[in-house]
Parts: C-alpha cells; structure tokens; sequence
C-alpha cells in the first residue's frame, strides 16, 4: 500500500534572493506604467487645449472677416462668414447679435429674433445682446416684448443714453399709437349704428300737412260713396253705387254681391 508523503509548495525551491530580485522588477514596470498613464493624459489635453486655441482663432478670424463684410453691406457673405465660425464656438453670443443685426439690414425679422433670442441665452448678462432682441422684436411688430427687451437692457446697463432715448422711447410711442388706433376701431363701429337710426322728421312742416290733408280729403269721399258690383242670379252684372241715404240692400236671395 502506497504512503503519502508531504508535498513541497511551488515555488519553495526558489531562493530569497531571487524573489527579492523578481519583486523590485515588478515595481519598476508599475512605476513605468503609472508614468506612461499619465504622460498619454497630458498629452491628451494639451491635445485638446491646442485645438479649441485654433478654433477660437479661427472663429475670430471669420468674425473679423465678417464684420468687415457687413459694413461694406455684403450682408450675405457676413451671414456666410459668422456661421462658419459659430460651427468652430457655438456658444459665443457676440455672433448671434452680429448676425441678428444683419439679417434686419435684410428685412428677415423671424431669424433676427431668433438669432437675438441665442445670443440672449448664451449671455444673458449683455446688453447689446437685449437691445438687439428689441428691436428685431420691434420690427416684428411685439411692441411690449419690444419695451421689455429694451428696459433689462437698461437695467444692466443704466448709462446708455441710447435705448432709453431712443429705442425705449421710440417704442412706447408706438404703444400710444397702436393703444389710439384700437380705441378709434371700437368707436367706429358705435357711431355708425348712431347715424343708422331714425331721422327726426318735422311732422309740423307745411309739405307733411299737405300731404296728411289730401289723403284725408282722399278717404272721405271714398267713404262717401261705394260702388259695388251686383251680379243677378241670370247673369246679368249691374255697378251701383252707394249713398248713405240709399234704401236697403237687394235681397241676397235674387243678387250675388261682389265687391
């Protein structure tokens, strides 16, 4: 019968100075790694720093090719120019109140207020941003949203003599023309039912006392003499005419009257 004797572990044989040995070198490589790790991290974003550096370069550059389109009236190319370089920074406000400014130039009030309404929520703390919207709102037609625009823009800043002189200005006085215009609408339609209604007659003139006076005389002699047509039980049809004086009617049993 087979003994079973006690089994050595693996590894027992190897010696303390090799596995001292074979620890370092595991900790060298883990080092290495960790380096490495952290070298491709950096890399990586400063990768990405320098990009969105080209990109914001870039979206100036277009910008500035822009503005310099707009103000020789190339409004279509600006248009052009500043999309491009909302594509490269999406989230600049100064864009969106360029454009909204050209595209009221070009009489496109719906994307001016929508252009101005993204360069309000990407910077809400700008004011040419608010007034713009107000007055592409103007142009739409939405004097209150207009007025509201224009006084946040005073709010933030109250110094600028321009929308307080003249867009808020200008904007409320369109209010009070548009307020005048509504009430004269309402008027109209009550002073037409006024002139509608019945004259008043002068039933004392001498051409309406003539008038009752001749279909008086008229009636009285009808009423002083009738004629009725009398048909015998022959045939025969007989107009006589009626007094007041006159005797009794025929007997109804030989005559037909007919009038």
């Amino acid at each position: 019968m087979a003994s079973f004797g006690w089994k050595r572990k693996i590894g027992e044989k190897v010696s303390k100075a090799t596995s001292q040995q074979f620890e370092a070198e595991a900790a060298d490589d883990k080092d290495l790694g960790d380096d490495d790790d952290a070298t491709w991290v950096l890399a990586a974003k400063r990768r990405k720093e320098v990009l969105l550096e080209d990109c914001v370069r870039k979206s100036k550059e277009l910008k500035d090719e822009g503005a310099n389109l707009a103000e020789n009236r190339r409004y279509r190319e600006a248009l052009v120019k500043w999309d491009e370089a909302l594509q490269l920074t999406p989230e600049d406000a100064t864009l969106y109140e360029m454009k909204s400014q050209v595209l009221m130039s070009l009489h496109e009030m719906f994307p001016a207020v929508h252009a101005a309404e993204m360069a309000v929520q990407r910077n809400p703390r700008s004011w040419d941003a608010w007034q713009t919207l107000g007055r592409a709102q103007l142009g739409l037609g939405e004097i209150a949203l207009a007025i509201r625009s224009f006084q946040v823009s005073l709010h933030i800043f109250p110094m600028n003599p321009e929308v307080w002189k003249e867009d808020l200005s200008w904007a409320r006085k369109l209010q009070e023309q548009q307020k005048a215009t509504k009430t004269e609408s309402v008027q109209a339609p009550a002073k037409e039912l006024v002139q509608e209604s019945i004259p008043d007659y002068d039933f004392e003139s001498d051409e309406i006392v003539a008038v009752c006076a001749a279909i008086a005389e008229k009636e009285k002699a009808l009423s002083a003499a009738k004629t009725m047509v009398i048909v015998s039980a022959s045939g025969t049809v007989e107009t006589v005419t009626e007094q007041d004086n006159c005797p009794a009617t025929p007997d109804e049993t030989l005559f037909i009257r007919a009038r």
